[in-house]
């Protein structure tokens, strides 16, 4: 579907929540709608905060923001980073409170998405989003308590890597990741020397080059088969005839 929102570059939000299940024209045409009507939120700005009401959800249309929670001293923990066509703050709970605090790592748009009551198939693709925003974040789990530091950093790229491919926003192996060392270094409960010495272990390996805030994992099925992984299942597959 072409429309003058794909001409804005707007359509990686709309190209993830259609690969999560087939949507309708009219929730489309729903969604187009929302997504034109994306308001910019400048980086390093909350658009959630831990322990606050949650007024709305939040269709997260360009750019990417986190999740992360601070300790009182000032060490923080990014559980896990949203890019275009997440979903922040769906909830099923009244007067929903927020878990934690969601900041905009670059600057973003964000929209209002549509009601899914009288969309089904839209309420399928919210589903299906929330259920694996939590495998993520038991993958997040996982790569802290159980990984190496080599197989933190390759696991979480190949993660980035099968959503942005999912939207649009990888090209072939290549991706964009607006991600200092300092962040990739609270995600992954590693200093920022480490991070940077396994970075450059990986590319001597061969895994992968990272220039100018691209990444081109070399081969991401024979490093997700080094380091043991499996992208996160959430449904079975369709029964076919």
């Amino acid at each position: 579907m072409r429309t003058a929102l794909s001409m804005q570059g707007h359509e990686a939000a709309l190209l993830r929540l259609a690969a999560l299940t087939p949507l309708a024209p009219a929730t489309l045409s729903a969604l187009s709608a929302a997504v034109a009507q994306a308001q910019p939120v400048r980086a390093r700005r909350e658009l959630l905060s831990e322990g606050r009401a949650i007024e709305a959800p939040r269709l997260l249309v360009r750019g990417w923001a986190a999740r992360v929670r601070q300790l009182p001293d000032g060490r923080r923990q990014f559980l896990n980073f949203l890019v275009p066509g997440d979903v922040i703050g769906l909830s099923d709970v009244p007067r929903a409170l927020s878990t934690a605090t969601v900041i905009a790592v670059t600057d973003v748009m964000v929209a209002t998405p549509p009601e899914a009551s009288d969309l089904p198939d839209l309420a399928v693709a919210y589903s299906l989003a929330r259920a694996l925003d939590e495998a993520q974040l038991l993958a997040q789990i996982v790569r802290l308590g159980r990984l190496n530091a080599q197989e933190r950093i390759a696991d979480l790229l190949l993660e980035l890597y099968e959503r942005l491919t999912q939207n649009g926003l990888a090209r072939g192996n290549a991706f964009d990741v607006p991600l200092t060392q300092e962040i990739l270094a609270d995600a992954l409960g590693l200093t920022s020397v480490h991070v940077n010495r396994m970075v450059q272990q990986a590319r001597r390996d061969g895994d992968l080059q990272w220039k100018g805030g691209r990444v081109t994992l070399t081969d991401p099925v024979a490093l997700a088969q080094k380091i043991g992984r499996q992208p996160p299942r959430v449904q079975e597959p369709a029964a076919t005839m």
